[in-house]
């Protein structure tokens, strides 16, 4: 693949490293000309100098061809407007960096649906070692799906029925169940729910409250 890396901080660098160790193609884009000068001699030369907001800067990184646009940078906007232009010039896939969790749905309204933000990651392992926890979200998927776990509590409506008997909202599927000693089963539809059961579910962001209610049937627990 032919990945363009906007942003040649630590994040940028580490990951230009183990993508070229895995053989890919890379560029990283960097704008302080002392860095860039300093990343060209740690990456044997993958490296441009300039402002990956611009779309000249992009155009000579060859994003005609690109496979992938990673915008990495420290600043959401920049990272917003590097995956717009990326995705005006050519077909590459654009995954951001976003730094402020609260920014994320500004980037899926914007049709930027892959999103990557540390502090959201530190969060959700954080919840998942709560055992009070239960709506943990463990995973972003393309096309705004979401890997979400739910725990079952004696309250939840959902206690005692089948799966085939759960009213999920669309586009969402239970795709493991894991019993309070933690041996996990692929459901089926006759599978029983039962308190202290853990759910693995795919669904779309916007569905997530409504799949809490549903399943959980409580609106206690951190926010997603």
């Amino acid at each position: 693949m032919y990945i363009i890396i906007a942003g040649g901080g630590k994040v940028g660098y580490y990951l230009a490293e183990e993508l070229l160790r895995s053989k890919n193609e890379v560029l990283v884009i960097e704008i302080d000309p002392q860095r860039a000068a300093m990343l060209s001699e740690q990456l044997a030369g993958d490296v441009l100098h300039g402002d990956a907001c611009e779309a000249a800067t992009l155009d000579a990184a060859g994003i005609s061809r690109a496979d992938l646009v990673a915008a990495v940078t420290g600043d959401d906007e920049d990272n917003l407007v590097i995956c717009e232009i990326a995705r005006l010039k050519g077909n590459a896939r654009t995954i951001a960096r976003v730094n402020n969790p609260r920014n994320e749905e500004l980037f899926k309204r914007r049709g930027i649906e892959t999103t990557i933000s540390a502090t959201q990651a530190i969060l959700s392992q954080i919840e998942q070692e709560l055992p009070v926890a239960e709506v943990i979200p463990l995973l972003q998927l393309s096309s705004g799906l979401q890997l979400i776990e739910l725990r079952l509590s004696e309250r939840s409506p959902v206690v005692g029925r089948s799966v085939r008997e759960v009213l999920l909202p669309p586009e969402s599927l239970i795709c493991l169940v894991v019993d309070p000693g933690g041996v996990p089963r692929i459901p089926s539809g006759d599978t029983r729910l039962n308190a202290g059961d853990a759910l693995v579910v795919v669904t779309r962001a916007e569905s997530i409250e409504m799949l809490r209610e549903a399943v959980v049937g409580t609106a206690h627990g951190m926010d997603t």
